[in-house]
């Protein structure tokens, strides 16, 4: 970490979103977790990592960019989860001439999950009238190899690897020691476990490890309790979470005793429902 470095950071918090059409889940709402948007700025320029979902969430952030009185350079995306880019457009609207970038493998995952400009699955089932308007255009191109600068700072793209879905990365601003970790990390936030079978979960320790070897200062998780700091203790949690979700899995649990199991392992994290989510995908009642 540079001492004569002229960046900081802050980081925006998209509030949590109900979901439509899915029903409660051993009395807990339907709703998605709490997004985080990482602004990297200097002087006079700013970098802005994983835009929001929905329209309204996009229109917050850029307000908020906006008033720090920067040049919005860059938009870095982490992964391709919809969660953290479909609104990318309305970014690139209000802050004419910025640059989006994420790594080839996320680019080809958005246009594969994006076919005509439409999201596939259910996002607009789930938050309707909320989504972009179709088609939805895939602005990132492939990051360049040794990354991008703000007022003459480099921030780079790191291969991640697998942690809640595949291909995804992470962004190092090495003068700061801060990296905006996109999903590799979570912090007080129940984990997106569904895309963990066939070895995702060692994938995924491996991916904090990536992270570990960082040796950040600040580590910002792609979804995070507003009121928690961004400290690297947060790998380990993420790692220890894994760890208590691995060994309840593997006593054979139904998807309510798997609910129950890891709600009362993290009672104070946020959004159990993501839980409920990941044991329907990862787990058939016996």
């Amino acid at each position: 970490m540079s001492a004569r470095s002229t960046l900081q950071y802050r980081v925006f918090i998209s509030a949590p979103l109900p979901i439509h059409a899915l029903p409660p889940a051993a009395g807990t709402q339907p709703q998605w977790s709490p997004l985080s948007h990482t602004l990297v700025f200097g002087p006079t320029e700013a970098a802005l990592v994983d835009p929001p979902l929905t329209l309204a969430q996009a229109r917050s952030l850029a307000d908020w960019v906006e008033a720090f009185g920067k040049r919005l350079a860059h938009i870095y995306i982490t992964h391709w989860h919809a969660d953290h880019w479909l609104s990318t457009g309305e970014l690139a609207r209000r802050f004419p001439g910025v640059t989006v970038h994420a790594s080839a493998a996320t680019v080809d995952r958005m246009v594969k999950n994006t076919p005509d400009g439409v999201p596939a699955g259910t996002w607009a089932q789930w938050f309707p009238g909320q989504l972009p308007a179709n088609p939805i255009p895939v602005l990132a191109r492939p990051v360049p190899a040794g990354g991008f600068t703000v007022d003459g700072h480099t921030l780079v793209a790191v291969d991640a690897g697998h942690s809640d879905t595949d291909d995804t990365t992470v962004l190092h601003a090495p003068s700061i020691g801060l990296v905006a970790a996109g999903d590799v990390v979570y912090n007080n936030v129940h984990q997106y476990l569904a895309e963990t079978t066939g070895g995702g979960m060692e994938a995924w320790h491996r991916a904090l490890d990536v992270v570990e070897s960082l040796r950040a200062v600040n580590v910002v998780a792609g979804h995070k309790d507003p009121a928690r700091d961004d400290s690297p203790t947060n790998i380990g949690n993420t790692h220890a979470y894994l760890d208590h979700a691995a060994n309840l899995l593997a006593t054979q649990p139904t998807r309510a005793e798997f609910y129950a199991g890891m709600v009362k392992l993290y009672p104070e994290r946020i959004n159990p429902y993501t839980v409920w989510l990941s044991a329907s995908r990862l787990l058939n009642d016996r």
